[in-house]
């Protein structure tokens, strides 16, 4: 059913403005400074949005072999 959640909110990917409080200027602007202007040619829109994507993706993974080894047996918790 997730599977087919995701393709569905891709199917249907609806736009939404996104607020930050409380992330100090010194944070955004070191972001900005190294990762944002040299990768992203200075579109931060651009960086959070692949940041946001790679770390799913990557949750994804880690999610997915948790759960191998958990059925494979291998988690004695």
């Amino acid at each position: 059913m997730r599977k087919r959640a995701t393709v569905l909110s891709i199917e249907n990917d609806l736009l939404v403005d996104l607020t930050f409080y409380g992330v100090s200027a010194s944070l955004v602007s070191e972001f900005a400074e190294k990762i944002v202007n040299p990768y992203y040619k200075g579109n931060l829109n651009a960086a959070i949005q692949d940041l946001i994507h790679k770390t799913i993706v990557e949750q994804d993974f880690i999610q997915s072999h948790v759960t191998h080894i958990r059925i494979g047996g291998i988690d004695r918790g």
